[in-house]
Formats: structure tokens, C-alpha cells, sequence
């Protein structure tokens, strides 16, 4: 059994983002530009976006983080945004999910600009990657990718079975995973809370992605032997003998799962720092696109 250990792929990533910067640096060109928006005082998001803020910093982007109170009108928000499409020092934009109740995430996500949406919910991101064109990619689903890509994880011709239908992370992670080229070419089952026989669908998988939010939900049999394990689930679960007030919990069973899997992720410090990786990256792809179209038009 091998961890596949997110801090250490997601820090690969960052230092070669962080030899980019220098270079851009060196010749006296622009660094890529970070918006974060964060709406109330979600305990979890505050987390979130603080390691994103930092991820920023230590590969040399320029980050900005806008706070709003919970009770901000939509029209605020939206209006908020408007400023942000139409600034051309802001190369990527992210609002942090949840929002409040009376806002509708759908709508905040669609007045986002196509070029400047790095979390890749955009429907028109989201059609580009389902037709297989160039996109910014959901950004966990992107990360699975890139820390399969890491540990050379093979993917072609396995059945890759993937528990949970989320717009963040189970479907476009079916998508992909069926999809032409590395990581890809898997025959691919995606299971939800109405699959019949899902523990046996599961014992089936060589690649088996839990993200269904379930603490524990994946138990040892039903997992296959030398299974690839991605335990996307996080969840906080109160625990008084911690400073914290709680501990943290992924969707697998880790301590059982693992002596049978080839592969699996621990959690914390598996699927979340490439969370966080594949969203830096897709803000450097927007920086480089942004640059490459002005100097196409000048």
C-alpha cells in the first residue's frame, strides 16, 4: 500500500509555479492576479480560503480577499463581480461556496467571465471540458488528475468507479476519467444514494473515488484488493479532546481500507492540497491566456 500524499505532489506543483514567477519577475512582467470573495463566516471557508490566500503568496501571484457580510444582497454581489469581469489586473475570480441561503449560487457562478472562472463552474467551462476542448477544469476533479499524474497511477482501460453525482466533483470527475488521453480512457461508473448493489459495484472498482460526504461511508469490503483509493470527503466531527473542538474525516474508512488498496489518499493531506494546487495553476492559465490574446491584438 502506497499514500498518495497530496502535500507532496501539491508542493511539486507550487515550486515549479514558484521558478515560473521568478522568471516572469526577471523580465519585468505582470504576476498573476487571485480575487477571492468570501461571504459570512463560515468556519470551514474561512479555512479554505486562507490556504488559497496563501498558496498565492508563496508561489508569487498577487492575491486579493473580499469579505461581505452574510446578509449582502445578491445585487451587491453581482455588482461586486461586474467590477472585477471588467478589471483587467484581475486574472481569476472565486467565490467561496456555500453561500448564504438567500443567494443563489447558480447565478453567482454564471456572472462570473468564462476566462476569469479558475474554479471551473461555468457552464460554458463546464461544456468545454464535456467536449473534450481546452477549459479550466472544476478544480478537485482537476487535482485527482494531476496527483494520479504524479504517482503514474494507470488509468487506461480500468474500471473507475465514482460514488457521488456533485457539479464540483463527482460528474465532472466521470467525465474526465472516461475521457481520451492520461489520466482517462476508463470505463466508468458513477453511483449515488439510488444505486442498487452499490457495494458490490464498489468491490468491482480498480479506481474507487468517494465523494459523498459520508464520514466513513466506504468500508474494507467494499473495496477490490490493490485498489486506487481517492477519498475525496471531508468532514469536521466534533471531538472535545481537541484544541480544534473537532477532528477532520474522509468518506473511507482508512484504517481498515487501506492495508487492501494499492493506493489510497489519507485525509487530511491528500485530495485537498491539490485542491488548492490545481486552482493555482488554473489561475496561471489565465493569466497566460489573457497575455497571449493582448499581444495577438496589439
Amino acid at each position: 500500500m502506497q499514500i498518495l500524499n497530496g502535500k507532496e505532489a501539491s508542493q511539486a506543483i507550487r515550486d515549479a509555479l514558484k521558478l515560473e514567477m521568478a522568471q516572469l519577475a526577471s523580465r519585468g512582467e505582470r504576476v498573476p492576479h487571485l480575487v477571492a470573495i468570501l461571504v459570512g463566516n463560515n468556519g470551514a471557508s474561512e479555512t479554505y480560503v486562507a490556504s488559497k490566500v496563501k498558496a498565492c503568496e508563496e508561489v508569487g501571484f498577487k492575491s486579493t480577499l473580499i469579505r461581505m457580510e452574510e446578509a449582502i444582497s445578491s445585487f451587491k454581489l453581482l455588482d461586486v463581480i461586474n467590477d472585477l469581469n471588467l478589471d483587467p489586473d484581475v486574472d481569476g475570480i472565486l467565490v467561496q461556496l456555500p453561500l448564504p441561503n438567500h443567494i443563489s449560487a447558480d447565478e453567482v457562478i454564471n456572472s462570473i467571465e468564462p476566462e476569469k472562472d479558475v474554479d471551473g463552474f461555468h457552464p460554458n467551462n463546464v461544456g468545454r471540458m464535456v467536449l473534450g476542448q481546452p477549459t479550466f477544469i472544476p478544480a478537485t476533479p482537476y487535482g485527482i488528475l494531476l496527483l494520479m499524474e504524479h504517482y503514474k497511477i494507470e488509468t487506461k482501460g480500468k474500471h473507475a468507479v465514482v460514488v457521488g453525482r456533485s457539479n464540483i466533483v463527482g460528474r465532472p470527475m466521470s467525465i474526465l476519467l472516461s475521457g481520451s488521453g492520461y489520466p482517462g480512457n476508463c470505463t466508468v461508473t458513477i453511483c449515488h444514494s439510488n444505486t442498487q448493489n452499490l457495494e458490490a459495484i464498489c468491490s468491482e472498482a480498480d479506481i474507487l473515488i468517494a465523494a459523498l460526504g459520508r464520514p466513513g461511508f466506504i468500508k474494507s469490503h467494499m473495496v477490490k484488493k490493490g485498489a486506487v483509493v481517492i477519498d475525496v470527503g471531508i468532514t469536521r466531527i466534533e471531538d472535545k479532546n481537541r484544541k480544534s473542538g473537532y477532528r477532520l474525516s474522509g468518506d473511507v474508512d482508512f484504517e481498515n481500507v487501506a492495508p487492501k488498496a494499492a493506493f489510497i489518499t489519507p485525509v487530511p493531506g491528500g485530495v485537498g492540497p491539490m485542491t488548492i494546487a490545481a486552482l493555482m495553476k488554473n489561475t496561471f492559465k489565465a493569466c497566460a491566456m489573457k497575455h497571449y490574446y493582448d499581444e495577438k491584438e496589439n
